[in-house]
């Protein structure tokens, strides 16, 4: 069996057992693979836009044995699956905004008919995927955070509203009354459970410290940058970029009180 990264085994991990899979943006095929030599998913379709990973999804699968259950398929983005074939979408590795794209192409196209299940890791952007999900009928169910090679990344796990559980709803998701931040509006502090992940917030662990006090000095380095210019522009965008330090601030200030180990 191969052996998955450890960002990859937490969307395996994810992944609902006996689930078709459609993996879009599939690189080397590595993860449908994993999902029927494990015996977890009875098939699969991969896809891939450019060529070269596409013909390396295409032998990997070959070597594996698996042609016959692992569709590997040359597209952009949800335009290689057909509407009720799949039950979960894995995307991973790519930008918030790019992933938010390529979901919506496919909802206006009716690529997402029958998926119940969603399981995404943006590398940059995750409250642009946020978003997407809760104005599109799918519930948040939990959500990772984890470090590999020297970078943080955050995996998200939703069902559409038909197949989640009665008690978790978006409604109950992004309550933000849990962030006891006085100086801060109801509307700002939900903005922020998208910035930071709702269940990341309400069990925050060391990773997601590091990855926003990382946020932090980047921030503080781009406004003394922007200090040293006369410009108008620059002074309305520094202002902008405090307030946002100070917003990052405020929440993890909010939290430190039952702040856990990461171990």
């Amino acid at each position: 069996m191969i052996k998955l990264s450890k960002r990859l085994q937490q969307i395996a991990d994810l992944v609902s057992a006996q689930a078709r899979i459609a993996d879009i943006g599939s690189d080397h095929a590595l993860l449908p693979v994993y999902l029927l030599q494990s015996g977890k998913c009875p098939s699969a379709i991969a896809g891939e836009l450019n060529t070269g990973p596409f013909q390396a999804a295409k032998r990997q699968v070959a070597e594996a044995g698996l042609t016959k259950k692992i569709e590997v398929r040359q597209g952009d983005g949800l335009a290689v699956l057909a509407p009720g074939e799949a039950d979960t979408v894995t995307i991973a590795g790519m930008g918030g905004s790019l992933m938010a794209d390529i979901l919506e192409a496919g909802r206006q196209t009716g690529k997402l008919e029958g998926v119940r299940e969603l399981v995404l890791q943006p590398n940059v952007g995750e409250e642009i995927v946020r978003k997407w999900l809760v104005q599109h009928g799918y519930v948040l169910q939990q959500e990772m955070i984890l470090e590999e090679d020297g970078r943080i990344y955050e995996v998200l796990h939703a069902l559409h509203e038909q197949h989640s559980p009665s008690a978790i709803t978006n409604e109950g998701v992004y309550n933000p009354s849990f962030l006891e931040i006085q100086s801060m509006t109801e509307v700002a502090k939900r903005e922020w459970l998208y910035r930071m992940g709702p269940y990341l917030l309400r069990q925050p662990n060391d990773w997601l410290y590091n990855k926003w006090q990382h946020e932090q000095g980047k921030l503080d380095r781009i406004c003394r940058q922007l200090g040293q210019s006369d410009l108008a522009e620059s002074r309305e965008k520094e202002a902008q970029l405090r307030g946002e330090i100070k917003g990052i601030e405020e929440v993890l200030s909010c939290l430190q009180t039952a702040k856990p180990s990461s171990s």
